[in-house]
């Protein structure tokens, strides 16, 4: 494996929560780490400035994943400097109904981020990192991926979509030292939960009686990244408080 320092990481979504803790923990890996933004790119550049005063690198970036032709733009930016080894595809949005009140609009644009998104960032991508013969691609799906959940059909598509593809990749990449590998967490700590999960509905739903943290999920990204998890492929990661 080359040194670390060396190794580039893409962080899609990475000016959210989640995001960010993940974009972070990276950079204090010593990754040098790329953070994806789609609308706030003023949050991507604040936090690069943030691991940079604390001695790591970072870069922001905007583009929109369902926009193939910005994609394959930014995507050539980032390779200007050397292959991404890392990726991490975070990036996703919910768009909550019931599905017999779920416009066709609901459907298409949850599916676009999280699926088109994968694959267009992704896909050009692979070759380069392949020539390297080491990678990793770590996607963030969700427990509603695993279990469905009420109002989400679109969303729990989209994040099952997401490990499938996950899988299938893994296969493909196997022989080539790159493994792929799914964080499918539960409730999570952060703006969207904090609206959806009031404290007694998770203490309802969580075993644990509570929301898991950021930092959590992204100390098991930080390990999926590593050397130590060479030999884990094609797996689903559950962290969840004991939901599953």
């Amino acid at each position: 494996m080359v040194e670390k320092r060396k190794i580039k990481a893409l962080v899609t979504g990475g000016s959210g929560d989640l995001g960010s803790a993940i974009a972070t923990q990276l950079a204090t890996d010593g990754y040098e780490v790329w953070i994806h933004a789609n609308s706030q790119l003023s949050k991507a550049e604040l936090l690069a400035k943030s691991i940079q005063k604390q001695g790591g690198i970072a870069y922001a970036i905007c583009f929109d994943l369902t926009d193939t032709v910005a994609v394959e733009q930014a995507i050539e930016t980032i390779l200007e400097t050397g292959p991404v080894q890392v990726i991490i595809n975070n990036a996703g949005i919910h768009d909550d109904a019931v599905m017999a009140g779920m416009t066709h609009e609901q459907w298409q644009k949850v599916i676009a981020v999280t699926l088109d998104g994968f694959f267009n960032v992704t896909q050009p991508l692979l070759l380069p990192m392949i020539r390297t013969r080491w990678g990793r691609v770590i996607n963030i799906a969700s427990v509603a991926g695993i279990m469905g959940n009420r109002g989400q059909a679109n969303y729990a598509a989209a994040k099952a979509g997401l490990i499938g593809a996950s899988k299938s990749l893994a296969l493909e990449l196997a022989s080539r030292k790159i493994t792929v590998n799914v964080v499918a967490p539960g409730v999570i700590e952060g703006e969207m939960a904090n609206c959806s999960f009031p404290p007694e509905r998770l203490k309802q739903v969580v075993p644990m009686q509570r929301a898991g943290k950021p930092q959590e999920i992204a100390d098991l990204v930080s390990f999926l990244a590593s050397s130590k998890s060479s030999y884990i492929t094609g797996q689903v990661m559950s962290i969840n408080g004991g939901m599953v």
